[in-house]
């Protein structure tokens, strides 16, 4: 536990993604099985435990400090484990602090009642700094600026390998890895995953800029809608199906009609949807879906989901990413004639002739509800990552708003200090109404800058979240505004973000509501194709 204690506080601390690489590369090279890989498990988020639980922690701690001394450090830290980390007062023990194993084993085996002693007993052996990492790992907060993905480099640089070998075995394994550090180490074969239905990394675009624009010939493109939905594999084989979103996470169980009609042998790659009567439906339609492990009946009819279908991986056990764009396409045509899957269409390739014409049906999008176009060379292979120049998606423009700050919350792991989620809002008569939130758009001097305005100028406190003079306005870009019964506005935005700070106007001249319900995406997208 004292080792990776100090990984996560070396990543914490360490802004470099190749230093992040380094010090997990050394980590996972160092420390004994089956330490080493639950530490990976953690890292990678696939962790959790049901007993234990954020309101455990807060029992504990109210038990051993002084409750207002605790909510006032709370309020200061922003972070529940390293306030209780750094209060809690430990007892007398000649006890070490625990291994890896021996937590995960008595977070997994142990009543509840009696977790409450175990938790403590953890502490009282422990410094501040394993404090923070037990509690971290407890209540599934680790945010150490590390992605699974850059995990899987650092254990790849191990073994030599490329990392998209290693995605492509990892959904397949359970922790602690052991068959994927023995390979890793020469000791033993790459773990075949057979017939398991496994994660193949994606293929992406990159945004297409103007400089971009001049250099494509139509004749060697293809496009497609951009739809706005969220990007997915679906991966049936003889071992199973799976659903999996773009960045590898088993979303299954909330889409169980999909998997269900996966009634076939391949892998695919698609976008999925909220369609009602054979249209798209607003993307607030499907985040009712996202993120839950379990979904009743009234909630599939209520948002009935279905994919459109962009690419085709694995025809049965043919690997066929190498093959050109064109040809996948058409394997994939014939895949469809062929097969008929329930709740799945085919992505509509638009005929174009000049790129003037790609222009008008990119500015054309937003208008049919759709978030803007995919470009693809016809000859280009499916390959892993980020490969430039192969596809662009061409999003519509964005919209934008100035709205009012109206309060401010602290931010996880490295933005813990810092006042960085922020609550803005619209006039509706004389009154802001909140409209959305930001947390990301401004550099890293705007957050200092924006950090010491909201402790200048706060005028209320509850809890973690601070409301501030109603003052600055900040302008705010989003995709798209859509009617929303969740919100006191009855509008949100679609990923907004903070585009400016605008110190040179008045909160008075920032916009009004109906600014922004005047842009409402009201209407539904295209309808799906036969």
């Amino acid at each position: 536990m004292i080792a990776f204690a100090e990984l996560l506080e070396r990543l914490v601390f360490t802004p470099s993604r190749n230093a992040k690489i380094a010090l997990l590369r050394r980590y996972f090279a160092t420390q004994p099985d089956p330490d080493r890989g639950i530490g990976l498990a953690a890292i990678t988020g696939e962790l959790s435990f049901a007993t234990a639980k954020p309101g455990l922690i807060r029992e504990l701690a109210a038990a051993r400090t002084d409750p207002v001394l605790l909510a006032w450090s709370y309020d200061y830290v922003g972070d529940l484990a390293e306030t209780v980390a750094l209060m809690w007062p430990a007892a007398p023990t000649n006890a070490a602090p625990p291994r890896l194993v021996e937590v995960v084993e008595a977070l997994e085996s142990a009543p509840k009642s009696a977790l409450k002693d175990i938790v403590a007993s953890w502490l009282d052996a422990s410094d501040a700094s394993v404090r923070l990492a037990l509690l971290k790992l407890i209540t599934g907060g680790l945010r150490v600026g590390v992605s699974a993905r850059t995990a899987k480099i650092a254990l790849a640089e191990i073994g030599g390998v490329d990392p998209d070998e290693v995605e492509e075995v990892w959904h397949g394994l359970a922790y602690p890895y052991l068959p994927l550090f023995a390979w890793l180490e020469k000791r033993a074969p790459r773990p075949d995953p057979a017939q398991a239905p496994v994660f193949r990394p994606p293929m992406l675009a990159h945004p297409l800029e103007d400089g971009d624009i001049a250099d494509l010939q139509p004749a060697d493109w293809r496009a497609e809608w951009k739809w706005d939905g969220i990007r997915v594999q679906l991966v049936a084989t003889q071992g199973g199906r799976r659903l999996y979103s773009r960045s590898a996470d088993d979303i299954s169980s909330a889409f169980p009609e999909i998997v269900e009609a996966m009634d076939f042998h391949a892998v695919l790659d698609g976008e999925l949807l909220v369609i009602r009567e054979g249209r798209v439906a607003q993307f607030a339609d499907l985040q009712q879906r996202l993120n839950r492990k379990v979904v009743s009946a009234r909630m599939m009819a209520d948002y009935p989901v279905g994919i459109r279908l962009y690419d085709l991986l694995f025809d049965e056990a043919v690997d066929v990413r190498p093959l050109p764009f064109d040809t996948r396409r058409a394997r994939l045509e014939a895949w469809y004639a062929r097969t008929r899957p329930a709740r799945m269409d085919l992505s509509e390739l638009i005929r174009f002739g000049s790129l003037d014409e790609l222009m008008a049906l990119r500015d054309g999008a937003r208008a049919a509800s759709i978030e803007g176009l995919m470009l693809k060379r016809g000859d280009a292979p499916y390959l892993p990552g980020r490969v430039k120049g192969l596809w662009w998606k061409w999003k519509r423009d964005p919209l934008t708003v100035d709205a009012v700050l109206m309060y401010a919350q602290r931010g996880h792991g490295k933005r813990s200090s810092y006042y960085s989620d922020y609550t803005f809002g619209l006039w509706r008569e004389d009154e802001l109404v909140p409209v959305g939130k930001a947390y990301f758009g401004f550099t890293d001097q705007e957050l200092l800058f924006l950090d010491r305005w909201i402790r200048n100028h706060t005028v209320a406190r509850f809890g973690p979240v601070r409301e501030v003079e109603k003052s600055l306005v900040l302008e705010v870009a989003f995709d798209a505004a859509q009617l929303s019964n969740r919100h006191k506005s009855g509008v949100a935005m679609r990923f907004p973000r903070i585009a400016r700070i605008r110190t040179d106007k008045p909160a008075a001249e920032a916009d009004r509501l109906e600014t922004l319900m005047a842009l409402v995406d009201s209407k539904p997208a295209a309808a799906v194709a036969d």
